[in-house]
């Protein structure tokens, strides 16, 4: 099992930012991998948010319900994927977690790409109204 380790969630506002971050440990390799962002709100499934391929040349995939608002990224440099969110809802209230699908160079093209069978514990993010 990979270690991603999420950060940057927490409470705000609506309309307020948040930019979380998923660390994999520098002894990993990082690039070429399709890694996503996904979120759990309460009582609900979790769903895809933003997907990409990490590396240079890379695609990303958003969620039309984020599409605008969200950014995901990566710096290869410190093996961490980000996922800078603004304009934040009340509903996007919920655990954001970082997932990689765990075969290197696989087939990256969307929000169902996957398998994503590498997951982090998650992050929460609360937006009041």
């Amino acid at each position: 099992q990979v270690p991603l380790v999420e950060s940057g969630g927490g409470s705000v506002q609506s309309g307020g930012s948040l930019k979380l971050s998923c660390k994999l440990p520098m002894t990993r390799t990082f690039t070429r991998y399709c890694m996503g962002w996904f979120r759990q709100a309460p009582g609900k499934e979790r769903e895809a948010v933003a997907v990409t391929y990490t590396g240079p040349g890379t695609g990303t995939s958003y969620a039309d319900s984020v599409m605008g608002r969200f950014t995901i990224s990566d710096n290869n440099d410190v093996n961490t994927l980000y996922l800078q969110m603004n304009d934040l809802k009340p509903e996007e209230t919920g655990i954001y977690y970082c997932a990689r699908n765990g075969e290197r160079y696989a087939k990256c093209d969307g929000l169902t790409s996957g398998p994503f069978n590498q997951w982090g514990q998650g992050t929460q993010v609360t937006v009041s109204s």
